[in-house]
């Protein structure tokens, strides 16, 4: 991580640990059925919160530079599903939104993310390639948004 962030074990060039959750319609999304292309895994604290919001937001209006770039973006809380279908219709997100639900932030603990104190994801951020290696990975601390930016460098990494 560019920021000094704790992901114990996970690096640049690593297999990324797959998985399986569901989205917010309730079907299963899994990393390994998305290999073939490059995936950004974007997980975040928890849905209808004011950073949460902005960031998410955010790549919502620039969605194209990831479509452009060929990749599927997935955002990932501890929410539950059915949180996470009204907060997808809210704020008209048109990617997945993948509830690390139960058992309660079992994907965020592989990836070096969750937050057992305060039991949520912190604001981790991992691009993988077709192959699904890790080819980039940033994070920011509690209370600050990911830079548009930073997105944007990562995805020329690929």
């Amino acid at each position: 991580m560019d920021d000094g962030g704790t992901h114990p074990g996970l690096q640049v060039g690593d297999i990324a640990p797959d998985f399986c959750l569901p989205n917010q319609f309730g079907e299963p999304i899994s990393l390994a059925g998305l290999r073939g292309a490059p995936v950004a895994l974007v997980f975040y604290p928890f849905a209808f919160s004011g950073i949460c919001t902005g960031e998410l937001c955010e790549l919502r209006d620039n969605l194209g530079d990831f479509e452009d770039a060929g990749v599927r973006l997935l955002a990932i809380s501890v929410d539950t599903k059915y949180t996470l279908r009204a907060y997808a219709e809210s704020e008209a997100y048109a990617f997945d939104l993948l509830a690390d639900f139960w058992p309660h932030g079992g994907v965020a603990q592989e990836y070096g993310v969750f937050d057992p104190v305060r039991g949520m994801a912190g604001r981790g951020t991992f691009l993988i390639n077709a192959d699904g290696r890790i080819v980039d990975m940033f994070s920011t601390p509690t209370g600050q948004a990911r830079p548009l930016e930073r997105y944007r460098q990562a995805l020329e990494r690929l």
